[in-house]
């Protein structure tokens, strides 16, 4: 069995759901400390103009966890972010297949980081078609402060024999530890596909949104790679 783990991010790019797809279970890690100016309360779009983020104010105080962040809701990021969506992706060819999504994201008032993304993760999974099992860490038993501790204890949590890591881990995970812990690494290598996309040339690296308001129900085969 293969398992996974990652951040709960904010509208993720494609080799994140990529991630999700090859796991066997996913595990959101809500617990670990929030990082600005990362990923975990942004993502891009693409406009005429060129790549523009789409930011989740948040009230974070150093040193909190991602599950304990809250959200400013004193800014009016639903309003401004529904109506940068509407303005760059309102003609474009799946609109209506993505487009019930922007509700459900853009009109509760969340109070924290975590539920929204945990909401915006599982609902782009299922939209996409990925019947991999989301769990989330908060839910779960505590698991130990270090970083490959935790991820060697989460896989034997589910009983699983294998991890998936980014491409990135070669460079500090302690590969002998999970050897010794009969947890074999893999390591993902997402090649992203280029796919037509509105505005000229083609920009990589947008929000998923991009590939489903482009694709739609073609997006999940676009994403593996497939033609």
């Amino acid at each position: 069995m293969i398992v996974a783990v990652h951040q709960p991010q904010y509208l993720p790019w494609l080799g994140y759901f990529d991630k999700i797809d090859r796991a066997d279970l996913f595990v959101l890690l809500d617990t670990v400390q929030f990082k600005k100016n990362e990923w975990q309360n942004r993502n891009r779009i693409k406009t005429a103009g060129g790549p523009q983020w789409l930011t989740v104010p948040v009230t974070y105080k150093f040193p909190q966890r991602i599950n304990e962040v809250g959200i400013n809701n004193r800014e009016r990021w639903q309003h401004q972010q529904r109506q940068a969506i509407l303005s760059n992706y309102r003609k474009a060819p799946c609109w209506d297949y993505i487009a019930p999504l922007l509700e459900e994201i853009f009109t509760p008032a969340w109070e924290f980081l975590a539920p929204l993304n945990i909401f915006v993760v599982k609902r782009l999974a299922e939209i996409l078609g990925i019947a991999t099992p989301l769990y989330v860490a908060s839910e779960l038993p505590a698991f130990p402060e270090n970083p490959d501790e935790r991820l060697i204890a989460i896989a034997k949590h589910f009983g699983a024999d294998t991890y998936l890591a980014g491409g990135g881990g070669r460079d500090y995970m302690d590969l002998d530890r999970y050897e010794k812990n009969g947890i074999k690494v893999l390591f993902q290598e997402y090649r992203h596909p280029e796919y037509e996309q509105k505005f000229g040339a083609f920009e990589p690296f947008m929000s998923v949104l991009d590939l489903l308001f482009n694709h739609g129900p073609e997006s999940l085969t676009i994403l593996r790679g497939k033609e």
